[in-house]
């Protein structure tokens, strides 16, 4: 069923980002606490805490956003969690929402969180014999709209040569961005999704282009 859009302050978002949020919570309870995760050497425990700390602990910041030297420390607030609530007490927290501020604003809310929390999404469920979901529309029109609108920056970041996103279903339906030798990227909405954000290993994409540029683009880091 389709989450109708709501109007905040004549911006129209919607509430996807809460169906996946409350979907992953479902699913990190169906699974445990050590069910594994796309995201390397982190189980369900550890993608749970990490949810938490990234709204409610301002301190996580560096080591996620920057990583390197910053990563111990953010992985100790997440050890705290897990310490103090327990597996399942950091669940509902994720599961409640972000905290006071911000991130409460619904357009602010969506915009930060729909991308992120697909993606980590698909982190347990393909980690874990899932495959693509191929019954979500509304969410593949939503993170089409996303990724066209912040691929040029992608682009621009991994310092890659020029690319271009295609969809399976219509040839209409097409972003670009680069400049000099043009890469493919072909496929789904949500694998051109996971390819850009890091899960190039679990994206069904094809890549069609020179075997130098389609290497650069593989190896590649798009994440904003």
């Amino acid at each position: 069923m389709r989450t109708p859009p709501r109007t905040y302050g004549g911006r129209m978002t919607s509430d996807l980002d809460l169906r996946e949020r409350r979907e992953l919570c479902d699913r990190f309870l169906a699974l445990g606490p050590a069910a594994p995760t796309l995201c390397e050497g982190w189980t369900t425990a550890n993608l749970a805490a990490h949810l938490v700390v990234r709204e409610r602990d301002p301190r996580s910041a560096p080591g996620i956003l920057l990583g390197g030297r910053f990563e111990p420390f953010t992985e100790r607030l997440m050890d705290r969690q897990l310490e103090r609530l327990g597996y399942e007490g950091v669940i509902e927290r994720v599961r409640s929402g972000p905290p006071r501020g911000p991130l409460r604003i619904p357009a602010v809310r969506h915009a930060m969180n729909l991308v992120e929390f697909f993606v980590h999404h698909e982190d347990v469920r393909r980690a874990n014999g899932d495959g693509p979901r191929t019954d979500r529309p509304d969410l593949d029109a939503e993170l089409w709209a996303l990724v066209r609108r912040l691929f040029p920056l992608m682009v621009r970041k991994a310092s890659v040569p020029g690319v271009r996103l295609v969809l399976e279903a219509g040839a209409d339906r097409q972003a670009a961005a680069g400049r000099g030798t043009e890469v493919v990227l072909r496929g789904a909405v949500s694998e051109l999704v996971l390819f850009l954000y890091g899960r190039s290993a679990a994206a069904q994409v094809e890549l069609e282009g020179p075997a130098e540029a389609v290497a650069a683009v593989e190896a590649a880091s798009f994440g904003i």
